[in-house]
């Protein structure tokens, strides 16, 4: 009797071992040193000031990504919904704009009031102040098909260039925006790029690619440069465009993962921070073969997104001039800021169902 049960318990015991050591995963761990995490000193002293948000509803849509100020003074926000919204400051009243059949992330309007809109699912999308919508570049790009388009912004000249966060773990194939990132970040295999789309051509060309998680990107004031978010990294890039000086990094180790980018009217950028940064992910960066051990795990039991809100305010070479927190993760997984005309700060989130406002 008793050497029947010891035989079903090591046959259980080798079959666990058979999962967690060969059961196929989606990611193949590239082993990279992450920076020793500096955590909450310095520039990033620990302050609740976030926690003083006050939430705005939006009618029942959530996860407002990333906002963008309209000609009509309305704020223009993308949603997990599908559908980009608008919130009237004033009023508060919302509305529906456009639904995109996907999942809008980074949104700019051109001059001539066109929100150019980067969908996860769908790709670069230009929707005309009516709300039509129509798509401009989901195909093939170079060598990958575009899988994740993030964020977007447009040069001096017209031209729109937006960021395709992971050719790899696409959004809608990884079943969702977080699982795709989830996915991308545990595996470190710099999949993510800058494209560039030239309106009058039509066609879509690769600016920059080898990024882990390419993620938020805005021009500078005098549009010959943008910054651009590696979330992988913890970093944020400087980039020429017309290419005539190497890349650069402006700041890197940050304590948490950076997201969304939005230029002020001054020059200088707000970033969100949409978690803080993982032990586990640090300490494993370097352990491929442990990472896909972790991957067979339950999702409980994997490295999760943190609520706590964090954005900071820097300059277009790194330099950070605020560091805005929320310790009580009231309103967390901030994916960025923007600032409106009479200085009240709208912050905006992965997940939550609401707007997050701070009053001047």
């Amino acid at each position: 009797m008793m050497k029947r049960i010891a035989l079903k318990i090591g046959g259980s015991v080798l079959a666990l071992a058979a999962y967690l050591f060969l059961w196929p995963v989606p990611i193949e761990p590239v082993a990279w040193s992450a920076p020793k995490d500096l955590g909450y000193v310095g520039a990033f002293a620990p302050n609740d000031v976030l926690d003083d948000i006050e939430p705005a509803s939006l009618d029942g849509f959530t996860g407002p990504e990333d906002a963008a100020f309209g000609s009509d003074g309305r704020l223009y926000l993308a949603t997990h919904e599908g559908v980009i919204i608008t919130y009237d400051p004033t009023s508060g009243d919302v509305s529906e704009f456009a639904d995109t059949g996907g999942r809008p992330l980074g949104l700019e309007f051109d001059d001539n009031g066109t929100l150019f809109v980067a969908d996860a699912y769908r790709g670069l999308l230009a929707v005309t102040p009516n709300g039509t919508v129509k798509v401009l570049a989901d195909d093939v790009v170079g060598d990958s098909a575009i899988a994740y388009a993030d964020d977007v912004d447009i040069a001096p000249d017209g031209s729109v260039y937006f960021t395709d966060a992971s050719t790899k773990f696409g959004a809608k194939e990884s079943g969702g925006t977080l699982a795709g990132s989830f996915l991308d970040l545990m595996e470190h295999g710099g999949h993510g790029r800058v494209l560039r789309y030239d309106p009058a051509t039509e066609e879509a060309e690769v600016v920059l690619d080898g990024l882990s998680f390419a993620n938020g990107l805005a021009m500078t004031a005098s549009g010959t440069h943008f910054l651009v978010v590696e979330t992988g990294d913890y970093s944020i890039m400087k980039v020429a465009l017309d290419g005539s000086t190497p890349p650069e990094v402006i700041i890197d180790n940050l304590p948490g993962f950076p997201d969304n980018i939005n230029r002020n009217g001054d020059g200088t950028f707000w970033v969100g921070l949409v978690s803080p940064r993982s032990e586990a992910v640090d300490q494993l960066s370097n352990m491929p073969f442990v990472r896909k051990i972790i991957m067979r795990l339950p999702a409980f039991m994997r490295p999760a997104a943190q609520r706590y809100g964090f954005v900071i305010k820097i300059d277009e070479n790194g330099n950070v001039l605020e560091a805005l927190q929320g310790p009580s993760g009231n309103y967390a997984l901030t994916t960025g800021l923007i600032e409106g005309p009479d200085g009240t700060r709208f912050i905006t989130s992965l997940t939550e169902p609401d707007l997050g406002i701070l009053e001047p």
